[in-house]
């Protein structure tokens, strides 16, 4: 039998509300990978976002921004950016729009604008500072994800206006800017084509809107017991909470891991 393979989520999954790795999650991802079991990063976060989460955690392979950039054991397999042209109509919409957007390349981040009221909250959110600003950014490096930052009763303006785009709310006044069709389920099965895996060894974690295809696409899809209704709702198990050793005791219900073993 195929070692299995396992995707984790970062935000409220591998990281508590706090921005910090439990202990029983440092030690069932260390005993899988002493178990030979692969185990992946799977985020809408940019690479540059969670470098320190990989060396704490020895992962090197990824999924980042939601399936548009993949690495696997340190060496790209996947990259799938989002055309300049649209970019360069999202800027001058929003521009037009009071509104801002961050560009997201495959190892760097930039704003559109200083100070937004938005993006300094979106970032407090994830504990980061607020990025470095570079209206410009996608004219010179291919962008794999966007930010937009507007009130919920604008975001219409933008699903209407780009039909060829999706809009994935990950916080207040914050959505991911993904081509139409992109998701971490992508990225997932990009992976498992370059390792000649089945979808069914594939187990994924997750509790956000962004890890619903995730979820529903991994062989085994376990929601966080801190994940959004319609992320338990799509999963074949739920956990506890990222904070309550979810993923010690999702392993550990899917079979992974031993109870005897671990606690």
């Amino acid at each position: 039998m195929q070692k299995p393979i396992v995707f984790f989520d970062i935000d409220g999954t591998l990281l508590t509300e706090e921005k910090t790795i439990p202990d029983t999650t440092k030690k069932a991802v260390r005993l899988l990978q002493e178990k030979g079991i692969h185990t992946v990063i799977a985020t809408g976060r940019v690479p540059k976002m969670f470098y320190w989460i990989q060396k704490e955690l020895n992962i090197d392979s990824y999924v980042s921004m939601n399936g548009q950039y993949v690495v696997f054991e340190g060496k790209e397999i996947y990259a799938n950016p989002i055309d300049p042209k649209r970019l360069q109509s999202l800027s001058e919409m929003t521009e037009s729009n009071g509104h801002a957007l961050a560009y997201c390349s495959h190892n760097d981040f930039k704003a559109s604008v200083k100070n937004h009221p938005f993006i300094e909250s979106g970032f407090d959110a994830l504990m980061m500072s607020y990025p470095e600003v570079n209206p410009e950014f996608y004219k010179h490096t291919s962008i794999y994800q966007g930010h937009l930052y507007c009130k919920d009763k604008d975001e219409k303006l933008y699903f209407d206006h780009f039909p060829d785009l999706s809009f994935v709310k990950w916080h207040d006044c914050a959505y991911d800017i993904l081509p139409k069709g992109a998701s971490k389920a992508v990225g997932i099965r990009k992976m498992l084509e370059v390792l000649d895996m089945k979808i069914e060894d594939s187990f994924a974690f997750g509790d956000g809107l962004n890890d619903l295809e995730m979820l529903t696409e991994a062989g085994t899809g376990i929601a966080m017991g801190n994940a959004v209704p319609e992320a338990k709702a799509v999963a074949d198990i739920i956990t506890t909470s990222s904070s309550n050793n979810g993923i010690l005791n999702g392993l550990i219900q899917v079979g992974l891991l031993e109870r005897d073993l671990v606690l």
